[in-house]
């Protein structure tokens, strides 16, 4: 525990540890899901170029889970809803949905990925579209976004990592994870 001079916590100080201590969580956290991908991708593997074929599947989700660099302004992380995805080629897809929001709103999308880029069974690629729910961007009506994304697929269940960096004081910077199910 930090004590000052008055024998008292200093909370500024105490925001910065936790801060110092949030960063370095974060840090490893993404630092250990780089490591586990190792034994997928050898020194051999670089990024490559998807071939785009036609497809046709139908992917679920419910919702996101996410961390914010914010931590002191008491956002949710638990951003739970439905959407859906579908797949017409092997490097794009359309999206649309609804979940609850980090400042507790309902919030909808609707999108396209594409994800062109491979290293081993990583895809990477950004997903560009347009949402609403938030008051401080629009008046909580709709805006669009290009948000970069990294995913990942094992037969029928996959999961995307987002970063959507803090713009101004209308959005605050997050990481999310969304795990989804292919359903055909």
């Amino acid at each position: 525990m930090l004590m000052l001079r008055t024998g008292r916590l200093d909370r500024r100080v105490a925001i910065q540890m936790k801060s110092i201590i949030n960063r370095h969580f974060l840090s490893r956290w993404i630092a250990c899901i780089g490591l586990a991908s190792i034994p997928f991708v050898s020194i051999a593997d670089t990024f490559s170029i998807v071939e785009s074929k036609p497809i046709s599947e139908l992917w679920l989700n419910a919702g996101f889970y996410s961390y914010h660099f914010q931590q002191d302004k008491g956002f949710n992380n638990s951003n739970y809803g439905l959407g859906g995805e579908y797949r017409y080629s092997t490097v794009s897809s359309f999206t649309l949905g609804e979940y609850y929001n980090s400042v507790r709103q309902t919030s909808h999308y609707a999108g396209w990925y594409w994800r062109p880029l491979e290293l081993g069974p990583i895809r990477l690629g950004a997903v560009a579209g347009a949402m609403d729910g938030y008051p401080n961007m629009q008046n909580g009506g709709w805006f669009l976004a290009v948000i970069p994304t990294a995913s990942i697929e094992y037969k029928n269940i996959g999961a995307y990592l987002m970063y959507i960096p803090s713009y101004k004081d209308k959005l605050y910077g997050v990481i999310t994870l969304q795990l989804r199910l292919r359903v055909f």
